[in-house]
């Protein structure tokens, strides 16, 4: 798994913390890790964007940028508004093939769902992802609404014949709900791939060191973490 694209069932759901763990798990267990952000919206030129959070976070990674745009849109719209070229899937697939020759791992992660525009031409990063041939991680809520969103991505992942790695909960509350327990179960199901990981909520707020030490207690062995599913949906899921 030299690359793995990293995407979502919508916007702000945990997605550059999903990152940030997998690449904070991965340098633990002596990998070298790139991450790429093909798009960036809604950053000023002077502000931390997602590839750079992830690097505060997890540590010492390569952190790069295809473009910045200042609105905070779909990458597409964003390009256009701010008259800067846009990112095509083969800008994507060229720049993580080439960090993927001087890093064991090279995450990509997506704006917003899998199939948001990148370009006038329609691109995504599930072309991106069929250009590298790469499997994905999808990152998704663990609250009501999230299981249509789920199946509805990992159908179309299916419909490219593109892997679905598995599924991971971006951020999990101190005190889940009965829709929310219930999708412990659920979710695998819809998506027809395992859960590999629940992230707490709150991660993004722990100091670097800490975020660094939990990460691995999140994600599963495949994921280079100690996770174990069958104890979480055990303990927090519901019958």
């Amino acid at each position: 798994m030299p690359v793995l694209v990293i995407t979502g069932t919508g916007t702000e759901i945990g997605k550059t913390m999903v990152t940030a763990a997998v690449a904070a798990s991965a340098l633990a267990a002596g990998r070298s890790v790139a991450v790429l952000k093909p798009a960036q919206t809604g950053v000023r030129p002077d502000e931390r964007g997602d590839a750079d959070e992830v690097a505060r976070l997890a540590g010492p990674v390569t952190a790069r940028e295809l473009a910045r745009y200042p609105d905070p849109l779909a990458p597409a719209t964003a390009a256009r508004r701010s008259g800067l070229p846009p990112v095509r899937p083969r800008d994507v697939a060229e720049a993580a093939a080439k960090l993927a020759t001087e890093h064991d791992l090279v995450l990509v992660e997506g704006a917003g769902g899998l199939l948001v525009r990148f370009d006038p031409a329609g691109g995504t990063l599930a072309d991106a992802a069929s250009l590298l041939d790469a499997p994905v991680l999808l990152v998704a809520p663990a609250s009501l609404g999230t299981l249509n969103s789920t199946e509805l991505t990992a159908r179309e992942l299916r419909s490219r014949h593109l892997e679905l790695t598995g599924v991971v909960i971006g951020s999990w509350p101190t005190r889940p709900d009965l829709a929310t327990r219930c999708n412990v179960t659920d979710l695998p199901e819809v998506a027809g791939a395992p859960l590999l990981g629940a992230l707490p909520r709150g991660t993004g707020t722990l100091p670097p060191p800490d975020f660094r030490t939990h990460a691995p207690s999140w994600l599963s062995p495949r994921l280079w973490g100690t996770w174990d599913a069958d104890g979480f949906r055990e303990r927090e899921g519901a019958w």
